[in-house]
């Protein structure tokens, strides 16, 4: 005897919230025109590496953001994982009253990459990506990417977001043994 159980009924708000008891990165997806001017960016939470031969990443985008039809029509879009004094940038790039197009870009220190995508000055590591395949899902993109090029800075420290709110990683010596393994502790952002 097989038990299915009782479909239950969840609603947005309580998964949101418990959604944010996983603490993730933050990044800002790109994309760009070969003429400069039709360029975009937009804060990301949902960003992971799901393979490494061939390298392969994956970004989830509302299915109405403005950032779908521009990646598809591209077919590159590039990734920059914010550091941590990058708050007011991961705020810039959420904030849905920001001007469009090149205007989006006015304040914020840029450098140019293989693909023409848009890749932030100052990120912990930053990500060019050819469109591989994309899927529907809910309410969401989840567009597969695979990496062509990318910039590792590991002397700076992630920005992160856990339960509503931007932090950073604060690296500390744990206990006073010598030998001691260094712990990583959250530190909420300023």
């Amino acid at each position: 005897i097989v038990n299915t159980p009782t479909p239950l009924t969840v609603d947005a708000t309580t998964l949101r919230a418990a959604m944010g008891s996983f603490p993730t990165g933050v990044t800002v997806v790109t994309v760009g025109s070969a003429d400069g001017d039709d360029v975009h960016g937009v804060t990301v939470n949902s960003f992971t590496s799901v393979s490494l031969n061939p390298p392969l990443v994956l970004i989830c985008l509302d299915e109405i953001s403005r950032t779908v039809g521009r990646i598809e029509c591209a077919g590159v879009f590039g990734i920059s994982v914010l550091s941590a004094g990058q708050e007011n940038i991961a705020r810039w790039f959420a904030n849905r009253e920001r001007p469009s197009g090149p205007a989006m870009f006015d304040r914020v220190p840029l450098e140019s990459g293989v693909t023409g995508c848009p890749l932030l000055a100052g990120a912990a590591a930053s990500f060019e990506c050819w469109q591989r395949q994309s899927y529907r899902a809910g309410d969401h993109l989840i567009v597969l990417g695979e990496v062509v090029a990318l910039a590792h800075r590991p002397e700076l420290q992630p920005l992160a977001f856990h339960a509503g709110t931007y932090k950073s990683l604060a690296h500390t010596a744990a206990g006073t043994l010598s030998g001691s393994p260094k712990r990583w502790r959250w530190a909420s952002s300023p």
